[in-house]
């Protein structure tokens, strides 16, 4: 299943919602989209405009795939359980927000961390949805938690403490 966020942004989002819809017209996988404002209607996916907040984290974890909208909360709640999230930031010469700070930061992220896969152009997510896992694996670098790096070097103190 995928699993479409386009948040709770009062501008329509309806670039996104549409083209998934096409998507899942032409494909097998179950396609469920929370379409916000958006003034587009999907026809071949599943959909509702908001879902309760336990619901939509509930889809995120069933998902194979989560894409979202650029807004830092949509795309860190796959990060958090592991899944590296599509993000098709909003953008200001689609009236889907009132400026392009969300391309701007999705840029940023994408180049000092990693851990999104970033797409500018709709038009480029049926070749990388077919190709999630070889994105995921070339475009994000395995990092380490400060736990992880603390407990390592707690331990390295230990033995040197010990021997």
């Amino acid at each position: 299943m995928i699993f479409v966020t386009v948040g709770t942004h009062e501008q329509p989002f309806n670039r996104l919602v549409e083209y998934m819809d096409n998507w899942a017209k032409d494909h097998d996988e179950e396609v469920i989209i929370q379409s916000g404002f958006s003034t587009y209607e999907p026809k071949y996916a599943t959909w509702q405009k908001l879902f309760p907040f336990q619901e939509m984290n509930e889809k995120i974890e069933k998902a194979r795939i989560v894409i979202t909208h650029g807004g830092p909360s949509s795309f860190i709640a796959p990060l958090q359980i592991g899944k590296i999230p599509i993000v098709v930031p909003r953008m200001k010469a689609y009236n889907e927000h009132v400026n392009d700070h969300q391309l701007l930061f999705c840029r940023i992220i994408n180049e000092r961390i990693k851990n999104i896969i970033l797409v500018e152009d709709e038009q480029q997510l049926d070749e990388i949805i077919e190709n999630y896992n070889s994105y995921v694996d070339a475009n994000t670098v395995k990092q380490k938690s400060h736990n992880e790096v603390f407990i390592e070097a707690f331990e390295k103190n230990i033995k040197e403490l010990v021997d």
